[in-house]
């Protein structure tokens, strides 16, 4: 019998968890500091849709509101002012984790406007600005994964920025996604860049593909389609996590490692679970292995904690059982090239909405500040 934590055994395992969630309020009131000593979490991660929720509730942000309206600041920088801050201040909370980890957690993501999604040099240069304002060596930029985004993703880790590389959905996506970033090692080794201290994750995202394809499922609608549902999520990041093994074997990824560099890990994104019938921890427990990281929203964070069931490794030795659920969606008529790439395009255009609420909530807070 043991007494540990299902996510303290989590952390055992070698799966470092990280929040999927921040506001100035969590930060002040202390509340951040005690999910790092009480549920094992080592890093943050930050979207559009995450500041405007936090923007909206609260009163965390008026002092720096009026301040940016008695200075006549725009919306697109007051964001950039506000955003920015909360990450400086949770990288600074998290800066013990960082320094003990050696750079592997300890980590606060703030990701370019989604807007950028599909402009390479514009995400180049913001994720720059991004980083220079932010100022602390434990914060990472998010770029995402569309095809502009691979440019920018080289050029990001080039300049040796940490980058986490945002909505990936398939294998041949997450394939480029590993090779842009042992590009962007080459060019920052050739520039004279530390490459130990170039950190960055792939973030691989899990419950939008079940959504996605178990409503298709439904459609067909047959005993066999029915017996696939909600395991196709699990089994596309299961094959993700063998397409990252493979990456880092070769002589390219071991001659880059050799010189210091760190393995870009895959990260679960997107891990809380959608459909009620579902186990609540089912992301988590089925995804557990080594050198990952999970992102949870705290209602999975909790979960998980309260009754998540960690047995052991689950990725390595069900990568047959994968491939077979996959093998079995394509003789079924259900398209994964289509799903994913439908998956990537309402990714980006849902960041752009939530961007967009964020722009209307801080341009509303300015006014009535005036």
């Amino acid at each position: 019998m043991t007494n540990e934590t299902p996510t303290a055994a989590l952390s055992g395992l070698g799966v470092s968890i990280w929040l999927d969630d921040l506001s100035r309020d969590r930060i002040n009131s202390g509340g951040l500091q005690s999910l790092i000593a009480s549920r094992n979490v080592v890093g943050v991660t930050t979207n559009p849709t995450i500041f405007a929720t936090a923007l909206a509730k609260g009163e965390a942000y008026d002092e720096q509101v009026a301040a940016l309206a008695a200075k006549g600041t725009s919306v697109t920088d007051a964001v950039f002012e506000i955003t920015t801050d909360d990450v400086a201040a949770a990288s600074d909370i998290f800066r013990p984790v960082y320094d003990a980890t050696e750079g592997r957690d300890g980590r606060v993501s703030i990701e370019v406007e989604p807007g950028l999604a599909h402009d390479a040099a514009g995400t180049i240069a913001q994720a720059q600005q991004l980083w220079a304002k932010v100022a602390r060596e434990n914060a990472m930029i998010k770029i995402p994964a569309t095809v502009e985004g691979l440019e920018a993703i080289t050029a990001t880790i080039a300049a040796g920025i940490s980058v986490n590389v945002t909505l990936i959905f398939s294998l041949a996506r997450h394939r480029e996604v590993i090779e842009a970033y042992l590009t962007g090692l080459e060019k920052a080794k050739a520039a004279g860049h530390d490459l130990s201290k170039i950190h960055s994750v792939a973030s691989f995202f899990v419950s939008r593909v079940d959504t996605e394809i178990d409503k298709r499922l439904d459609a067909i609608g047959t005993d066999d389609a029915k017996a696939l549902k909600s395991k196709a999520g699990v089994a596309n990041a299961r094959l993700a996590y063998e397409v990252y093994e493979n990456a880092f074997a070769t002589d390219r990824a071991q001659a880059l490692i050799a010189a210091g560099a760190n393995k870009q890990r895959p990260l679960w994104a997107s891990t809380g679970v959608k459909d009620p019938s579902l186990p609540d921890t089912l992301y988590v427990t089925e995804l557990a292995v080594g050198e990952t990281v999970n992102t949870m929203p705290e209602k999975t964070l909790e979960a998980t904690f309260d009754h998540g069931v960690i047995e052991g490794e689950q990725v390595t030795a069900n990568y047959d059982a994968a491939n077979f659920t996959l093998d079995a969606l394509t003789a079924l008529g259900i398209s994964y090239d289509e799903v994913t790439a439908l998956l990537e395009k309402e990714g980006v255009e849902k960041f752009i909405v939530s961007w967009n609420e964020l722009l209307d909530t801080v341009s509303a807070a300015l006014e009535a500040a005036k």
